[in-house]
C-alpha cells in the first residue's frame, strides 16, 4: 500500500475544529462516526501515542493483536483499520503521508524518561517538565472514568520501528517529516486518547518532543468500494459487525 505524499486540503464547510497539541502534552476527545481526525506532524520527528475506546461502551477498545493478525501486518498505514476486541472497526487509516506507524513498542514511563533525558521536574520547569507517555495517557483516561486496568497496547503514530532477524527492535530516526499527516476516520463513536511524549525507543539526548496539529472534519458515510473496507476480506466482516452495532 503506497502512502499519500501530500495532505488533501480540508473543505472549510466540513471542518469541525482544529487544535494545536504541544510536544510533551496530552489530549482526549470523542470523534463521532462519520468524522475524521487528522494529525499533522508540524516540524517532523513527532510521536503520538494513542489509545482508542468505544465511547458508548468503554470496555471495548483497540486490540493490537487482532488488528495485526487480521490484516497480516506489523504496522499501520493507509488502507488498514484499527480493530476493537469485539471484532468491530473503531477507526480506519484513510490517508497517510508517513507510511509507517508503530504498533508494537508500547509507552515511555517516568523511569525511562529520567534515564534518557535527566531530571525535568515541575518544581523547576513548571509546565515544561518532562512528561512520559504512560502517565500522560492515564491523566486523560481519568477524565473519562478509566484507569490503569484500562491501559491496553497503544499505537505510536509517526514512529517507525523495525525488527531484525534476531528479534531486536530498531527505532528509525527521521521517519516522519514536517507536514506529514495521518487521517483516522471514525467508524464508531470513538474516544481518542493521545500523548505527544517521546517514543520509548527514541534516542537519548535532549528532551524535545515535537508538536502536532489536530483537525476534525466531516467525512460522511463509507462507500461500498471504500479502500479500507475492501483492503482485506476480514475488513469486510469487521465493517459488517460495526454496522450491526448501529442498526
Amino acid at each position: 500500500m503506497t502512502e499519500q505524499t501530500q495532505a488533501p486540503a480540508l473543505d472549510p464547510a466540513g471542518l469541525l475544529w482544529q487544535e494545536f497539541l504541544p510536544g510533551g502534552s496530552h489530549w482526549s476527545g470523542v470523534i463521532r462516526r462519520g468524522n475524521t481526525l487528522r494529525l499533522t506532524d508540524i516540524n517532523g520527528g513527532a510521536n503520538v501515542s494513542a489509545l482508542l475506546f468505544n465511547q458508548e461502551e468503554k470496555s471495548e477498545r483497540y486490540n493490537m493483536a487482532d488488528t495485526l493478525k487480521a490484516q497480516h501486518t506489523a504496522y499501520l498505514t493507509r488502507g488498514f483499520v484499527c480493530y476493537s476486541d469485539m471484532g468491530r472497526v473503531l477507526m480506519s487509516v484513510t490517508g497517510d503521508s508517513c507510511g509507517w506507524h508503530d504498533t508494537i513498542c508500547g509507552l515511555s514511563n517516568a523511569r525511562l524518561i529520567h534515564e534518557k533525558y535527566g531530571e525535568g521536574r515541575y518544581e523547576e520547569l513548571r509546565n515544561a517538565y518532562y512528561k512520559n507517555g504512560r502517565d500522560s495517557l492515564l491523566i486523560e483516561m481519568g477524565k473519562w472514568g478509566l484507569g490503569r486496568r484500562d491501559l491496553a497496547s497503544n499505537l505510536n503514530l509517526f514512529s517507525k520501528v523495525t525488527v531484525d532477524g534476531d528479534g531486536d527492535m530498531h527505532f528509525v530516526t527521521g521517519n516522519s517529516k514536517a507536514s506529514d499527516y495521518i487521517d483516522l476516520r471514525a467508524e464508531m463513536n470513538t474516544l481518542v486518547v493521545l500523548s505527544t511524549a517521546p517514543h520509548p525507543l527514541a534516542p537519548a539526548g535532549q528532551y524535545n518532543p515535537k508538536p502536532v496539529q489536530l483537525a476534525a472534519f466531516h467525512s460522511g458515510e463509507v462507500a461500498e468500494d471504500d479502500l479500507c473496507r475492501n483492503f482485506r476480506p476480514e475488513n469486510v466482516r469487521g465493517f459488517h459487525n460495526t454496522e450491526l452495532w448501529f442498526r
